[in-house]
């Protein structure tokens, strides 16, 4: 098998909405199975149509694999001038590739041009492989809770 692959990163657009819920169910029940959670989460409640709203007001990107939709991450700037990341998601059959570490770069790129300082997100503190990710990616657990019923960490990383 050849790696000529076309990569690309950009922004996504209104009528990518629908690739962009693919891409988050597929990894969210992935996240569910890894780390054996039941019932729902918020990112697999989400419509096509929230989606498409985030899309516009929020930074929504989306990483594509010659055309195909492979990743996605969402940012958004809050009231206080911290980034706030979710909805962060490499389909399957992408994992392990990169695609994660490219979505990360951009978007400390982006809150870097924006003066932003600090930015955090949450993720299940048993997932090891997602928490060596963070890791590695330069977040610490501020803290942690219980509040969905399962332990949550609370991922943040600090600009220079």
């Amino acid at each position: 098998m050849s790696m000529d692959y076309s990569f690309i990163i950009r922004r996504a657009k209104p009528e990518e909405a629908e690739a962009i819920w693919l891409i988050l169910q597929e990894a969210f029940k992935k996240y569910m199975d890894d780390t054996g959670l039941s019932g729902s989460m918020e990112a697999l409640e989400e419509t096509i149509d929230d989606i498409k709203k985030h899309i516009e007001q929020d930074y929504v990107f989306i990483a594509l694999i010659d055309g195909n939709p492979a990743g996605t991450i969402r940012v958004q700037i809050l009231e206080d001038g911290t980034g706030y990341i979710s909805r962060f998601g490499v389909r399957t059959q992408y994992q392990n590739i990169g695609i994660g570490k490219a979505l990360m770069n951009l978007v400390d790129k982006l809150l870097k041009s924006k003066g932003v300082k600090k930015v955090s997100l949450h993720t299940a503190s048993k997932y090891t492989a997602l928490m060596r990710f963070y890791y590695g990616n330069g977040f610490y657990v501020e803290s942690t809770s219980m509040e969905r019923g399962y332990i949550r960490a609370l991922m943040v990383k600090e600009y220079e």
